[in-house]
């Protein structure tokens, strides 16, 4: 999503379903290690929403126990984390970088102007229905040339012509555009269907 951007280069990122902020905080640090190898001075706006207003005051604290140290590399957990008494807390410039806040996803208006949207394993908790209002909507959050990152058990359906595979098997998506009129797309307040749950997922190596 670099690629092409300027020295002084500019993210927005989604990510749904956030739960206690684990992978909001994680793809903060992988854009920040990527614009640096990159050379580039990064504008970064992280947004972490899920249904549960309790695990989004966790998430906003950004203190995890130690144990993390199993899944934190040596070299990450010296550059973006603080150590505590048997804690570990997201270090204030990442911290900057990420905004939390309560969403209902099937009723609450979507972030839009996008560069990545992460929604993994959200989807396999929704009906059929809703995941194809959902992909529509999605595609209409990212900007042009945007990220969709899916679950491994996920996929965009019968979207293939609004969503490209970047290679292979892999669940990751480029938003595209068609030269036939898309379907009008529907916004949450028209969604019904219960809501999903919370989530919690690890901090990568």
């Amino acid at each position: 999503v670099l690629d092409g951007q300027p020295t002084q280069a500019s993210l927005r990122i989604w990510v749904p379903g956030c739960a206690t902020g684990e992978e909001p905080y994680s793809i903060a640090m992988l854009a920040l290690e990527l614009a640096e190898q990159a050379g580039k001075q990064l504008r970064l706006q992280v947004f972490g929403t899920d249904l549960d207003p309790q695990v989004i005051t966790i998430a906003r604290q950004g203190v995890y126990s130690a144990g993390i140290a199993a899944d934190v590399s040596p070299e990450r957990l010296q550059r973006f984390f603080v150590a505590g008494d048997n804690s570990y807390r997201i270090h204030k410039r990442v911290r900057d970088c990420v905004v939390f806040a309560a969403q209902n996803l099937l009723r609450d208006p979507p972030f839009t102007r996008l560069d990545v949207l992460s929604c993994r394993n959200l989807l396999i908790y929704l009906t059929p229905e809703v995941q194809k209002k959902l992909i529509p909507l999605f595609h209409y959050s990212l900007n042009p040339g945007g990220l969709l990152l899916l679950g491994s058990s996920e996929s965009v359906g019968g979207f293939t012509d609004v969503f490209a595979p970047v290679h292979g098997k892999s669940r990751i998506f480029r938003r595209t555009d068609t030269i036939l009129r898309p379907e009008p797309v529907e916004f949450p307040s028209s969604f019904t269907a219960a809501a999903p749950g919370p989530e919690v997922r690890a901090l990568p190596k």
